[in-house]
């Protein structure tokens, strides 16, 4: 199993995705004129207006639904692998794969919104619906959400599981079975309360955890002000080879720093459209822009405040090639990749005797755990796209128990098949979806010149794809006829 795993993750992240994932990320920013940057107030503002509807959440709660998927095992043990594999460089390309993939995020989720349904009395969305509305090719669409489903149902829930039962038994010693039947159990509470639940929890959860994960990787920072400018040369060197230890490293750097910047912050992969799709806004843009401001939160804060702290300390190895590699580097012996931030916040506070350790366990607990419900609402969106009725009922709760059993199987197997595993069906829902994206990226840039022209005008921007030449945006056309 491990070796077909394995080989399938060296096809589908080949230097094909590697680098074109950089690629389209670029031509995303140079159509959209750097959108990014241009309309970096317009998207921190907007995560805080609009209001929740019997069949949509609010701006801030579909936000917090996207980082809740983006902000997990990626931010803290990903950022840590991507270090291990890759030298301190790989820092430098998660930055550079999050600053590019921001407009990658705003076309997706802007495509989200255009294309959504009303379904059930919710709102519904994602790849699948935009694909097929999109190209008018059904088949397209369901390929998209057998990956999905298969990914984020089966595949990917125990890299979050077991980075949770890791996390906490070297913390506190505590069993992973133990762990995992908590996770479980506080798992089929809130994802039998369907979609507003899930954004109830997520909405108080992750900026909570995300603040004070940041503001301790802060006080290490500040403590070790000293070292700032000798840490972001290592990682500039490092990432152009020209450190004298991480020297020959570029291509891991660049390989590794791109496949955990896309693991954590999610742009192009296809996940952080079905939570846009949820928002009541009353133009597609504004979601679009509020996702992309997820990508800089999750990558530029969270995975920054993780590989800093790590560097700062000096407790990480580096490897060549796998776990099992030469090393090239050895700061702390014997330990893995999944240890590298514990070690790091117990070295920054030795007074405080397994700080560390518990601290990060639990704010591990938190993000990992937000991420699994998040894959949980992606997989029922599929579902709803797939079948409907009372098909649709038994299909859902049939995900229910297939997402619970997966958790808590990867709750108790070896990290490194979880991991592979989770690449695995990373991998299958970017190349579905960047391939869509490139296929119908015209609509989100038509919403995007829009959505510029009535702010210009002084107008709160109304979305009317009618008048765009937008065709299939079913639910924007019905929406507006109602208003009139």
């Amino acid at each position: 199993m491990d070796q077909i795993v394995t080989w399938l993750n060296d096809i589908l992240w080949g230097p094909v995705m590697i680098y074109g994932i950089l690629v389209v990320g670029l031509l995303f920013s140079i159509l959209t004129k750097f959108v990014q940057v241009r309309k970096i107030k317009d998207m921190f503002t907007l995560m805080f207006t609009g209001e929740k509807s019997e069949a949509g959440v609010t701006s801030f709660q579909a936000l917090t639904m996207a980082l809740s998927g983006r902000v997990g095992t990626g931010n803290i043990v990903g950022t840590a692998t991507a270090i291990a594999f890759g030298g301190p460089g790989a820092v430098f390309w998660m930055w550079v794969t999050a600053f590019i993939g921001a407009s990658t995020a705003y076309i997706e989720s802007t495509l989200a919104q255009i294309y959504k349904d009303k379904k059930n009395g919710v709102y519904r969305g994602g790849p699948a619906f935009y694909i097929e509305k999109g190209t008018g090719q059904r088949w397209f669409g369901v390929v998209f959400a057998l990956a999905a489903i298969l990914a984020v149902a089966i595949l990917m829930p125990g890299v979050q599981s077991n980075a949770i039962t890791s996390a906490v038994d070297n913390a506190f010693g505590i069993n992973p079975t133990i762990t995992g039947i908590i996770v479980v159990v506080i798992l089929a509470f809130i994802i039998m309360g369907g979609v507003k639940r899930i954004a109830n929890a997520a909405q108080i959860i992750v900026p909570f955890m995300a603040v004070l994960y940041i503001l301790l990787a802060v006080v290490v920072i500040i403590m070790n002000i000293g070292q700032v400018p000798e840490v972001f040369a290592l990682i500039i060197r490092s990432a152009f080879n020209a450190d004298a230890t991480f020297g020959g490293m570029i291509g891991a750097a660049i390989a590794w720093g791109v496949k955990r910047a896309v693991y954590s912050n999610e742009a192009g992969q296809g996940t952080g459209p079905h939570s846009a799709a949820a928002a009541e806004v009353s133009h597609p843009a504004k979601q679009g822009l509020v996702q992309a401001a997820s990508i800089y939160i999750d990558t530029l804060l969270v995975c920054s405040a993780t590989a800093l702290m790590i560097l700062f300390m000096g407790t990480y190895n580096v490897n060549v090639g796998s776990a099992d590699g030469e090393l090239v580097a050895e700061h702390v012996a014997g330990a893995t990749y999944t240890e590298f931030t514990q070690l790091a916040v117990n070295a920054a506070f030795p007074a405080f005797n397994n700080f560390g350790s518990a601290f990060v366990a639990v704010a591990l607990f938190f993000f990992a755990f937000t991420t699994i419900m998040a894959y949980y609402y992606i997989a029922e969106t599929n579902v709803a796209y797939l079948v409907s009725g009372k098909t649709e009922r038994n299909a859902t709760w049939i995900l229910k128990i297939v997402i619970i059993i997966s958790t808590f199987y990867g709750a108790i197997r070896t990290s490194d098949l979880a991991w592979k595993f989770g690449d695995l069906g990373l991998g299958l829902m970017v190349w579905i979806n960047v391939i869509a994206i490139l296929i119908l990226m015209k609509p989100a840039l038509l919403a995007l010149k829009d959505y510029e022209q009535q702010k210009k005008e002084g107008k709160d921007p109304v979305f009317d794809p009618i008048k765009l030449g937008i065709k299939n945006a079913t639910f924007w056309e019905d929406y507006n006829k109602d208003k009139k």
